[in-house]
């Protein structure tokens, strides 16, 4: 009898976890988070549903984080997608947990090898914050790469799509061929577009797409002369050569300036790190004959003069030796 009951009792319990599984499933399949991004997404490829704002993209989302509980923390943090943003146009592997474990790593580095020195505690902080910087600097000038072999391919593109449509070919076709033909990074990101078109997302949304994920003013250009083509219609053929030539004409104006304005940043460069230079070499061979200027109350305002000052002559250089075009 009691083995009965036990079995019974058992049996009961295991139908009522089974219930609620199955009743937890069922609501989730129809009225769950995915189900929520599944009706959202095709609500927006219907035709004229686009009253939900956003970009569409058929692209998987990038993690912050390989751990789930850096990624949450991760996604805390303000403008941390803008971080991510950028580390995706440089085209590095990286994530923004590297990029802050990185950083993190060669703050401490320093901080505790500065210590060894009779180096004042502000002086220590600051530096090991200007090392920490490092690897932005690195990702910055890593997508500043990219966007300029992108800028520097993006004539060539427009050529071939221009001659692609002159032979009789559909502009997504056209997009199809430069993705094929030509060389990274531009390679990649037109194989999204064609992606994104083929798999149903409007022209026009695909198009903004590519503006966001590289930010290029030649190629806001080109996505805006042919969304205004497709509205008012035109020979696009002759557009696109024309966008071409006229990229072309900014390119070689760009390095004709670079040319012109080399020596300007160099001076600038000289000009700002020779007193950080002078002053820590001055420290290592006689550290008591600039104490002065951080230990009395005096010395200190006189740094905190020089460092504004600094401050305000390299941002006179900067607007001097950058030109807009």
């Amino acid at each position: 009898m009691d083995t009965l009951y036990y079995l019974f009792g058992t049996l009961i319990f295991i139908a009522v976890v089974l219930f609620i599984e199955g009743a937890y499933l069922t609501w989730n399949s129809s009225k769950g988070p995915e189900a929520n991004r599944i009706a959202r997404r095709l609500r927006i490829l219907s035709a004229g549903a686009h009253g939900e704002g956003g970009d569409v993209s058929i692209v998987k989302d990038r993690l912050l984080s390989n751990s789930p509980a850096m990624q949450r923390l991760l996604l805390k943090l303000p403008r941390v997608h803008a971080a991510d943003r950028l580390l995706q146009q440089s085209g590095l592997s990286w994530n923004v947990s590297t990029l802050l474990g990185i950083s993190l790593a060669l703050f401490l580095v320093t901080f505790f090898s500065m210590g060894l020195l009779a180096i004042p505690l502000l002086i220590k902080l600051a530096g090991a914050a200007a090392l920490a910087t490092l690897p932005y600097m690195h990702v910055a000038r890593a997508r500043d790469k990219r966007l300029t072999r992108f800028d520097q391919q993006l004539p060539d593109a427009l050529d071939l799509m221009g001659r692609a449509l002159r032979a009789g070919h559909a502009f997504p076709t056209a997009l199809k061929m430069v993705a094929d033909e030509a060389s990274e990074p531009l390679a990649s990101e037109f194989a999204v577009v064609f992606d994104e078109v083929n798999f149903g997302i409007a022209m026009q949304d695909a198009l903004m797409n590519l503006a966001t994920r590289v930010p290029s003013t030649d190629l806001r250009y080109f996505v805006i002369a042919v969304l205004i083509q497709r509205e008012t219609g035109g020979n696009l053929s002759e557009l696109l050569s024309n966008i071409s030539k006229i990229i072309r004409d900014r390119i070689k104006l760009l390095g004709q300036i670079r040319v012109l304005s080399a020596e300007g940043k160099m001076s600038a460069w000289v000009l700002g790190l020779l007193p950080f230079g002078a002053a820590l070499l001055i420290h290592l061979i006689n550290p008591e004959f600039l104490a002065v200027l951080y230990t009395d109350p005096g010395g200190r305002k006189m740094v905190a003069f020089a460092l504004t000052m600094m401050a305000v002559g390299v941002i006179a250089m900067r607007k001097i030796i950058k030109i807009r075009v």
